[in-house]
């Protein structure tokens, strides 16, 4: 679950980051590409995790018949059933949580549209004359990212990964869409839901989420004390 929660977290914020940088400047059908970003935030998530399943299939999934046609692939790969997966790299071995990382990948894309907004919003909010002087003073566009935008994102991130965190800690439908839990990919809340209805051992359910529900508790509680104040101010 921390694994899933912290990958998904730092993934839908970093990826919301880029498409924010990328769509910042104007140029023609920004506006279309800005709404076609958040398609997969505001999509029925049955209807996206059925697309993710048919694309991901390794009977007729277009992914594998890509990774056949231009990686050479010699057997397909079951994305979302595989525990675990051997990788070769540099004449060494990995074995990588295959299902896991693809439900976190499924959930940086469902909701990197969250973290855009946020981003692209403040970054409307920067005095462009910041970037203009460091310009004139022949600042690279790394540098001026590092040493201007990056300290004003810095407060905004920071409260997009306390909400992504809270939000994804306690994930079900995704996951159980996709997976039923299987595969590895039995998060906390998944695993309540299997307690209560596959193995009707309601004290065991019902123990795990007492203890997921103080989790969350602890966790708003820092986000009450770190930012509910300033976001009250700002608001």
């Amino acid at each position: 679950t921390l694994i899933y929660t912290v990958g998904a977290t730092l993934g839908s914020v970093v990826l919301g980051l880029i498409a924010a940088l990328a769509l910042r400047t104007p140029f023609r059908g920004r506006g279309l590409l800005r709404g076609v970003m958040l398609l997969p935030y505001v999509a029925p998530v049955v209807a996206v995790a059925f697309v993710w399943e048919v694309a991901l299939s390794p009977q007729y999934g277009i992914v594998n018949e890509w990774g056949r046609s231009l990686f050479g692939w010699d057997d397909p790969i079951a994305f979302l059933s595989t525990r675990e997966y051997e990788v070769s790299l540099l004449g060494a071995h990995f074995d990588i949580p295959l299902a896991l990382l693809t439900v976190i990948a499924f959930e940086t894309w469902r909701y990197f549209p969250f973290a855009f907004l946020f981003i692209l919003a403040r970054l409307q909010a920067v005095p462009s004359g910041l970037e203009e002087a460091a310009k004139v003073d022949g600042a690279t566009p790394l540098q001026r990212f590092r040493h201007i935008l990056l300290p004003q994102l810095m407060p905004v991130m920071a409260l997009l990964c306390v909400l992504r965190f809270i939000m994804t800690f306690n994930k079900f439908d995704d996951v159980y869409l996709l997976t039923n839990g299987g595969a590895g990919t039995e998060v906390a809340a998944v695993r309540v839901y299997d307690f209560l209805t596959s193995r009707y051992d309601v004290g065991a359910a019902a123990a795990q989420a007492l203890v997921l529900a103080a989790v969350l508790m602890v966790l708003l509680g820092l986000y009450f004390k770190f930012f509910g104040k300033k976001v009250q101010e700002e608001s």
